[in-house]
């Protein structure tokens, strides 16, 4: 399975790491989050270097739907709730600067790169589009009702945002990287502290040990893999979602896709949208998503989808099919920043909760200092981590681990589940996944499962 974004584009090719070597920064991770750090410490001139162990964009970037939005689902009233005004009002305006400079970057960068109005819509729940709609306003947002939402849904009603945008992110990705310090296949194995600064073991494409000296270390590996700092295996737990790729056969489905002429978010599993379906279209092309859950779960996955696609798109057919893993944090904010409550050099970003574009940029921004440091610390990975989703993700972990078939995740030692949707072996507790042949998939888990299942 591989996304719309990976067709008819080549890549930029990076060598592999071949000598040790001393950088005052050491990014390791080459998704959309570690090109985007890379490109604004290239910008300041800075010694650095971002190292991917496989090839850059390669992993998650290239399975995103590639919308940019401050707005992420009905979610401002709870966060008013959570953390008050002022640092709700921080949250939202890191999110608008991380859209703005997106807009900055693709005047020069060609990436397809359209401005649209963002929609969150409910099938039924009138209050909560209003209550969200307050919050969001109290914060300094501007944010309008509308009961025009043209998807093929009886929706009820929706917030509506203009001066959102979407786009091509390989396209993007390809150019940001373009004269950047990257080394591809060069796989950090650990990371250690030292008197001064920090090392990190690599082995490179040809399996030779490689040592990087760094001042700094920003962990950009979408779930990070230092278990013995942050408890971040605690603080997260990794989801599923599913998105087709539809292209008409006729022109009545052209007309049926024309009528999406925005970015359609629903508000979460309700009565009449039970896989809680999202609709955007790109170039002829409508992506439609929807369906998953935790990652090692049973959910709806693309058989229920594609049952959706020709309910309400009879006269399309499939051109792509694939799915995204997201890291999804306690409080639905993403955690940048210090590794640990140590202020000792070693960074993260993770947790962007399904909005990994706008995340991506956010804590790029943040940790280069882009982004003014008083809004930078709502993301504090060192926030209480009190919160319901506590207990659920400690649950998932020690029933899976205590569970006692085989096979076994070589993070952790959790058991792992079959997904017959994909033909992988799935993680329950922490989200690691492995291919048929027990080849690593997704972190954190950092070695192959040793046999073949």
């Amino acid at each position: 399975m591989e996304s719309i974004w990976t067709k008819d584009i080549k890549m930029p090719e990076f060598p592999t790491a071949e000598h040790n070597m001393k950088v005052d920064v050491l990014v390791v991770g080459g998704g959309m989050c570690g090109l985007l750090i890379g490109h604004f410490l290239n910008e300041q001139g800075a010694n650095y270097a971002v190292v991917e162990k496989d090839t850059i964009a390669g992993g998650v970037t290239k399975n995103t739907t590639a919308k940019i939005t401050a707005f992420h689902g009905l979610s401002y009233r709870k966060r008013l709730a959570r953390f008050g005004r002022e640092k709700t009002a921080a949250y939202l305006s890191a999110n608008e600067k991380a859209i703005e400079m997106y807009r900055r970057l693709a005047v020069r960068i060609p990436c397809d790169f359209e401005e649209k109005d963002n929609y969150v819509y409910t099938m039924n729940d009138v209050g909560a589009v209003l209550s969200e709609i307050e919050a969001i306003t109290e914060v300094g947002g501007k944010v309008s009702y509308t009961e025009h939402v043209d998807i093929p849904l009886p929706a009820a009603c929706a917030v509506k945002v203009k001066g959102q945008a979407q786009f091509h992110p390989l396209k993007f990705a390809s150019e940001i990287a373009k004269g950047q310090a990257i080394y591809e296949h060069s796989f950090v194995s650990d990371v250690k502290k030292q008197r001064f600064g920090w090392q990190a073991f690599v082995i490179n494409g040809w399996g030779r040990d490689i040592r990087i000296h760094a001042d700094k270390v920003i962990i950009a590996t979408h779930f990070p893999f230092i278990d013995r700092r942050g408890m971040y295996f605690m603080k997260m737990y990794q989801s599923r979602s599913y998105v087709l790729a539809l292209s008409a056969q006729n022109d009545e489905g052209k007309a049926e896709m024309q009528q999406v002429c925005g970015m359609y978010i629903g508000n979460g599993g309700e009565k009449g949208n039970p896989l809680d379906l999202s609709f955007r279209t790109y170039d002829d092309y409508l992506l439609l998503g929807g369906g998953g859950g935790r990652t090692g779960t049973s959910h709806a996955a693309f058989e229920q989808l594609r049952q959706q696609a020709k309910r309400l798109y009879p006269g399309s057919r499939e051109v792509a099919a694939w799915a995204a893993q997201d890291c999804m944090t306690l409080d639905e904010v993403p955690y940048v920043g210090s590794y640990s409550r140590k202020k000792d050099g070693l960074l993260v970003a993770t947790g962007f909760n399904k909005w990994g574009m706008t995340g991506a940029m956010t804590a790029a921004m943040a940790l280069t200092g882009e982004l003014d440091r008083e809004i930078g610390r709502v993301f504090s990975p060192q926030r209480t981590i009190l919160r319901p989703q506590l207990l659920v993700n400690g649950f998932e972990t020690t029933k899976n681990f205590m569970r006692p078939t085989a096979p076994r995740c070589t993070h952790l030692g959790c058991a792992l589940k079959w997904n017959a949707a994909e033909k992988t072996w799935d993680c329950p507790c922490h989200g690691s996944r492995f291919a048929e042949d027990g080849k690593l998939i997704d972190n954190p888990a950092q070695m192959d499962m040793k046999r073949r299942i």
